[in-house]
Parts: structure tokens; C-alpha cells; sequence
């Protein structure tokens, strides 16, 4: 009688080797999913981040004033002084203007403003009605605030900005400058505008 034969374990062992196949395969598809997600959500990320750099938060709602140097009876020659009203686009983050840097150019200088000492983070109020040094930027009215007056540019909000220019970088009539806003995260929003043939105390910048 011939005792070696394994007939009966070809079945057994076929199922072996297949779960075994099934088993490898199951952990492989595995680690190939979890690292195709994982490659999704950084690249969904990286899209966002991507948009909200390059995306401004920042616009300006309504005209831009310029305010010549005359007084009194004396003529004005030069605008030495801007203003206008800032808010959020339609979704876009708050603003902490405490954090936030203006650039001014005209056609002979490039000069970085300074920021008032009223815009602190900290502050609880951060409007300046006493008048803004010159050289420097302030916030001297915020509307639809619901009583909070920090420095940060919220949803409905509108903050009216003054610009103090230096003395020795004042617009001229007909000269193009710009004033580029620039918030510590996202992109800058470049105010660009040209002084008026004639400049008068008060004058809308086109």
C-alpha cells in the first residue's frame, strides 16, 4: 500500500496560497488608497492656501479723497493727505490692520508709511479724531462695528483710512501714484490714482 500520496492537501493548500494573495493585495490597495487620499487632501489644501494668497481681502468701498495744502485763502499746490474707506471682499478673512504695512510710490519716491501708535492690537479703541503725524496712516472712523473699535477688519465693517504723506513725497497735479495695502497674510491691494490738473482742498482721485 503507497501511504504518500497528497491528493487531499492540493485543495487545502490552494486555499492557503489564495488567501494569502487576497491578504497582500487587500493591505496593498490599502496603503495605495490612504496615500492617494492623503496626496488629495494636501493638494486640496495646497489649492486653498494657493487661493488665499493670492486673493486680496482688502477693497476699497467708494471714492478716493485727495486733500490739498492750501489753507484759507492760499491756493493748494500739492495733495499732502489721503483718505478713503476700506472693507472685506465678499468672503474674505478678517484683517488685523495692527498687523498691516502701507507703501506709497509716486513718480520720484517709494515710501513706507508709518502705522499710527492709536492701532494696536490690544487697543479696544483704535480711531485717531485728533489728526494723523505726518508720514504716518490711521484709522479715523469705523462704521457698522456693533461697538467694537479694535483693529480688526471684520465682516461688515468699513474702516475710513487717513494718509498723512511726508512732506517730501507729496502728489502734484497730474502725477500718477499708487498706495499698495499690505495685510500680513494675503495678497497686497495696490491703490493706484493720479492728482488733478488743478488741486483744490478737496478732491476725488481718478
Amino acid at each position: 500500500m503507497n501511504l504518500n500520496k497528497e491528493e487531499a492537501f492540493t485543495g487545502l493548500e490552494a486555499a492557503i496560497v489564495l488567501i494569502a494573495f487576497v491578504v497582500v493585495a487587500a493591505v496593498f490597495s490599502y496603503v495605495v488608497l490612504g496615500a492617494g487620499f492623503f496626496t488629495t487632501q494636501k493638494a486640496q489644501e495646497t489649492v486653498y492656501s494657493s487661493v488665499d494668497m493670492a486673493s486680496s481681502s482688502v477693497e476699497v468701498l467708494g471714492d478716493v479723497y485727495g486733500y490739498g495744502n492750501g489753507v484759507n485763502i492760499v491756493p493748494s499746490t500739492e495733495i499732502n493727505s489721503i483718505q478713503f474707506v476700506v472693507g472685506l471682499t465678499a468672503g474674505g478673512s478678517p484683517i488685523d490692520l495692527a498687523q498691516t504695512s502701507m507703501v506709497f510710490r509716486n513718480t520720484s519716491q517709494i515710501v513706507d508709511l508709518g502705522r499710527d501708535p492709536e492701532i494696536t492690537s490690544s487697543s479696544s479703541d483704535v480711531r485717531n479724531t485728533m489728526g494723523i503725524s505726518a508720514s504716518d496712516w490711521g484709522i479715523i472712523d469705523i462704521q457698522n462695528s456693533d461697538g467694537d473699535y479694535g483693529a480688526l477688519l471684520e465682516n461688515q465693517e468699513q474702516f475710513t483710512i487717513f494718509v498723512h504723506l511726508p512732506d517730501t513725497a507729496t502728489i502734484l497735479p497730474n502725477e500718477k501714484f499708487s498706495l499698495e495695502i499690505i495685510p500680513s497674510v494675503g495678497a497686497s491691494y495696490g491703490i493706484v490714482r493720479s492728482g488733478p490738473a488743478k488741486i483744490d482742498y478737496v478732491n476725488i482721485l481718478y
